[in-house]
């Protein structure tokens, strides 16, 4: 279990570092965009940072997944962005549904494996 949870949290980072970096700096054009999708986005890019601080957080989490430190931290922090990655293709892109699902696979797999590092702030006092 320990080397599919290294494989995971590896892969799972390398997904995540490519994605953040690829928008981060620009390096593949965006494709046009149309319909509810384009207005998604177009409501995302109003705000001026939501994007850039999703990509941010992604690539910091990445870091943790790739380098093995603050894997458990870096679990829970892009789980709300995966939610939101999978609903996004369930609504608006199902053309990308399978890598938004074992994306969502690969985080539940982490938090079971590292379910140890939760069960203290899941108890109620």
């Amino acid at each position: 279990m320990k080397i599919a949870a290294i494989i995971v949290r590896v892969l799972m980072g390398l997904m995540f570092a490519f994605s953040s970096v690829v928008v981060l700096f620009n390096l593949v054009p965006q494709p046009e965009l149309s319909g509810d999708i384009k207005t998604f986005m177009d409501g995302l890019a109003v705000t001026g940072y939501m994007m850039t601080t999703v990509k941010i957080i992604e690539l910091v989490c990445a870091i943790a997944f790739i380098s093995g430190m603050f894997v458990p931290l870096a679990n829970v922090v892009i789980f709300p962005i995966n939610v939101n990655i999978l609903l996004y293709h369930i609504f608006l892109a199902p053309e990308g549904l399978i890598v938004a699902i074992l994306l969502m696979l690969a985080n539940l797999f982490l938090a079971y494996y590292y379910r140890d590092k939760y069960m203290h702030i899941l108890r109620a006092k």
